[in-house]
């Protein structure tokens, strides 16, 4: 069953459901492009690691699941911890920010005679956008790619947090593609749109004598959204975590309406 939107489906920005969706994606990217760039380029799926105990951390993928699973049913959880102490004697339990391991996954394309990095493909998680140690070591990483000869792509498919830094003020979209070619710089093209737009398609850059490469993000999330099966997992008759803008929750309760899933 396809997704009942035109572009990206905010419900798979929960926090429950965005890793495997990150996760997916990056897959379906380096699949597309191996069997198009080979035998001069390949490309290969890294993976980021570092350790952090920031406590908004221990959240992420954590959430109310009734939120999203079909037929979920909320927790009775206490309102606060006051109401939770029956003495002053007694215990009041706590969570400690202990250290978890983050990973995260993205491609780069080197050239297979020279194995250098021709360009390098992120896509967005919560952690890069929110400020502590994930959002430092990509932005030094982003810095280190400005300063050499490797193109940028970055897809941002998440509407909260804070946008990876651009000169240009004012642009205020949902979600946003960049892609920097290195020859071009400090000049990049900005694909930015809505959750009412499909998802752009943009030409993902390469040495600067071969022809660009068109990839279709919409198409490619389509796949994943059906080979996945969220249609099975998420609950639409609920509001879509994080919370939408007055008149985007409109828009997306009358489209819901109109195929039958509110």
């Amino acid at each position: 069953m396809p997704s009942p939107f035109p572009g990206m489906d905010p419900y798979l920005e929960h926090p429950e459901l965005w890793p495997g969706v990150h996760h997916r994606l990056i897959v379906a990217i380096a699949d597309f492009l191996s069997v198009r760039l080979r035998p001069k380029y390949s490309v290969s799926l890294e993976v980021r690691m570092y350790e952090t105990s920031d406590d908004r951390a221990l959240l992420v993928g954590i959430p109310d699941v009734s939120a999203i699973w079909k037929r979920g049913r909320a927790e009775n959880l206490p309102t606060s911890q006051a109401a939770a102490i029956a003495s002053p004697t007694e215990p009041i339990t706590v969570t400690l920010p202990m250290p978890i391991t983050v990973r995260q996954g993205y491609l780069e394309i080197r050239e297979v005679a020279t194995r250098e990095v021709v360009t390098a493909l992120e896509i967005s998680s919560p952690a890069n956008k929110r400020s502590g140690k994930g959002r430092d070591i990509y932005l030094a990483k982003r810095e280190r790619i400005f300063g050499s000869s490797t193109n940028l792509v970055e897809i941002d498919l998440l509407r909260s947090g804070e946008s990876m830094p651009i000169i240009n003020k004012g642009i205020n979209n949902h979600y946003r593609i960049l892609v920097s070619r290195a020859q071009q710089r400090p000049q990049a093209d900005l694909y930015a749109f809505n959750l009412q737009n499909p998802i752009s398609s943009f030409l993902f850059p390469l040495r600067s004598e071969d022809d660009e490469i068109l990839i279709d993000i919409q198409t490619l999330l389509n796949n994943i959204y059906d080979v996945g099966g969220y249609d099975l997992k998420i609950d639409y008759s609920r509001e879509p975590i994080p919370p939408l803008a007055e008149n985007d929750a409109t828009w997306v309760s009358a489209v819901l309406q109109k195929q039958g899933l509110r």
